[in-house]
């Protein structure tokens, strides 16, 4: 008997895994419909009976998202995106010092982390779940390369509850489609993303407000991500 359900147990594992690749190797191509947080938090909105909670996503291409978003995210979340191969070691060994201290906790989650965290799996801090992300964020800097990481971040990314992907961020709070934001429009949304359930595109902290004019000079002292992405 207990053969048995190892034989069932073996052949899932096997299932999963052929799945997991099949949906890694479509989603370098193919629009992403729906993401592992999405589901999530349609699930949580259930659980909780938030019967107003209404799920907004629209999938644009690369080049229908303005330069400024893609300089914004990159400024803010992950200026070494382009030269890392979906981790960045320095960061992860200054969080590691930094959380050993017993402070509040610093995290060193890459663009291609984020992404394969926000598509494939779930939020959370569970090693189980940290194991997972290693091995999709190993897979899509494989397969998908670093433009389609960050159009996939892009539209898959939580800017508010319910709000996924920079055109319904964009079109909520600016009423403008993602290839018309403006910088600081751009910066702005780029502020909240540490915590977007928390802080607010609509009503700015003062953290926020602060954390825009970082992103913003951030941006201007960069090289622009779509030439630093074409010499790639």
């Amino acid at each position: 008997m207990i053969s048995l359900w190892f034989g069932k147990f073996i052949k899932l594992i096997k299932y999963l895994i052929i799945l997991a690749l099949s949906l890694v190797l479509i989603f370098a191509f193919v629009p992403v419909p729906v993401t592992g947080v999405m589901i999530e938090r349609q699930i949580q909105a259930l659980w909780n009976h938030h019967k107003g909670y209404e799920l907004q996503h629209s999938w644009v291409p690369f080049h229908q998202i303005s330069s400024a978003m893609k300089q914004a995210v990159v400024a803010a979340e992950d200026q070494k995106f382009p030269d890392h191969y979906g981790f960045d070691t320095e960061a992860i060994k200054k969080a590691l010092e930094y959380n050993s201290r017993g402070q509040k906790v610093r995290g060193a989650s890459t663009i291609s982390q984020q992404t394969a965290k926000n598509v494939f799996l779930w939020t959370g801090r569970s090693w189980f779940r940290k194991g997972l992300e290693l091995v999709f964020t190993s897979l899509i800097e494989l397969t998908w390369g670093k433009e389609r990481i960050l159009e996939v971040y892009l539209n898959s990314v939580e800017f508010g509850p319910g709000i996924f992907g920079v055109e319904a961020a964009a079109q909520k709070f600016f009423n403008r489609p993602a290839s018309k934001l403006s910088r600081h429009q751009a910066a702005l949304l780029a502020a909240v993303l540490p915590n977007p359930l928390r802080f607010k595109v609509q009503s700015p902290s003062p953290y926020v407000y602060k954390r825009q004019q970082w992103i913003l000079k951030q941006m201007n002292q960069l090289v622009p991500i779509e030439q630093r992405l074409a010499d790639i």
